[in-house]
């Protein structure tokens, strides 16, 4: 392989011609296009994983999962005290926001953050509490509809400040653009297919 980067030379070359071969050799290497190798992150280090990462894919890929779980845990102790997981103050917050409209079971696992297998018993929990109020579809007596009640609405004014002082100590150490960056290639890496793909900032 090395020979395939040497130019042609004569039969007899001269003391001066030799000399440049090492030159021209280094020059070659360089210039030989390299396939994507995993980054010197910290990753690596905190894992204590001996052997890199088969490629940047996979780092990045196990970045994502290792930063999600890092500040959901943050936010899972700061509700802890509360007696609420990261998903039922996330139900709560769906109901909050449908106002006066309640939501069937599906719509409800649909909007949230990170997918429930079981909704019915999280809904459940959550009118054991007396957050929330169940009541049948008067059209489709099928359907079952959720809303938040008084004391739900009260909860959740409780724990607005905490959620957003965690979220700010979270992620105050990065600037405007970078968040805005970072929304942009998250939102990438999760809908390929979106119109903004390949784009480098937020919608």
């Amino acid at each position: 392989m090395r020979e395939q980067a040497w130019p042609v030379f004569p039969k007899t070359p001269t003391t001066s011609e030799s000399m440049k071969k090492p030159v021209l050799e280094k020059k070659s290497r360089k210039s030989v296009p390299r396939t994507a190798a995993p980054s010197t992150g910290s990753l690596q280090q905190e894992l204590r994983q001996r052997v890199p990462f088969s490629n940047l894919r996979a780092e990045a890929f196990l970045n994502l999962l290792r930063t999600a779980d890092k500040l959901q845990r943050k936010l899972r102790l700061a509700l802890k005290p509360h007696g609420l997981t990261e998903t039922q103050y996330n139900a709560l917050r769906i109901l909050r926001g449908a106002g006066s409209q309640p939501l069937p079971c599906s719509e409800i696992g649909e909007r949230l953050i990170s997918q429930e297998p079981d909704i019915t018993r999280l809904l459940d929990r959550l009118e054991r509490n007396g957050l929330i109020r169940r009541e049948r579809d008067r059209k489709d007596r099928r359907i079952v509809l959720s809303r938040i009640t008084m004391e739900g609405l009260a909860q959740l004014k409780k724990l607005d400040g905490i959620v957003e002082a965690c979220v700010e100590q979270m992620l105050a150490h990065m600037h405007t653009a970078e968040l805005q960056q970072m929304i942009a290639r998250l939102e990438q890496a999760r809908n390929p297919e979106s119109p903004t793909h390949g784009s480098g900032s937020s919608a």
